[in-house]
């Protein structure tokens, strides 16, 4: 923690612009694919219990794109 009359120190990226390209890319596709996988559990009317599997793609992607968005 920093005191109220210092600033924080600026974030430095540590990818290029590259890398960012390829997380954004990752993450999209799996918050595509994980909404396919719900739309498709759903559908055939899955216990719900088996819907949380859907969750692991979401949150992969929702990672990925906050890195490339973050660049970190």
């Amino acid at each position: 923690m920093t005191p109220a009359g210092e600033t924080a120190a600026a974030c430095i990226a540590n990818i290029g612009p590259r890398e960012r390209r390829k997380r954004m890319r990752f993450g999209v596709v799996l918050l595509v694919a994980g909404a396919g996988l719900a739309a498709l559990l759903v559908g055939l009317q899955v216990d719900r219990l088996w819907r949380l599997l859907s969750f692991l793609p979401f949150w992969a992607g929702a990672v990925g794109v906050l890195q490339a968005r973050e660049k970190t």
